[in-house]
């Protein structure tokens, strides 16, 4: 089977773009393959904010989170994107601060590198 690392680029408003990557994980794992990582960069880094607001009828983002996290797949957040935004990297629960350097020699491991944009 194939192992994946996955990264995330847009802001959590972009909800078409969560769907898509929420089916992407759902199937890959359910076909056997892995996800090493999905790591959050560029506008993505306002994903690793806890205070999302979600009405009833609205993409839940901090559940897909949660989700991804007890599934044991790794929650990367890139700490030169989150420090240019103004997130403090002290507060991001479920993610592992790294930097992009880090995220490159995971991908170089993986079968397949998907970006979600």
């Amino acid at each position: 089977m194939a192992s994946f690392v996955l990264s995330l680029h847009s802001a959590p408003s972009d909800a078409i773009t969560l769907v898509a990557l929420k089916r992407f994980v759902d199937n890959a794992l359910s076909l056997g393959h892995q996800i090493k990582t999905v790591f959050l960069y560029q506008d993505g880094v306002y994903h690793a904010l806890d205070q999302f607001d979600v009405s009833s009828d609205e993409f839940d983002v901090a559940a897909l989170w949660q989700q991804l996290f007890d599934s044991g797949i790794e929650l990367s957040l890139c700490i030169t994107a989150a420090n240019k935004r103004g997130i403090d990297t002290e507060q991001v629960k479920l993610f592992t601060v790294s930097g992009l350097a880090e995220f490159a020699m995971l991908a170089t491991d993986a079968d397949r590198w998907v970006q979600f944009k």
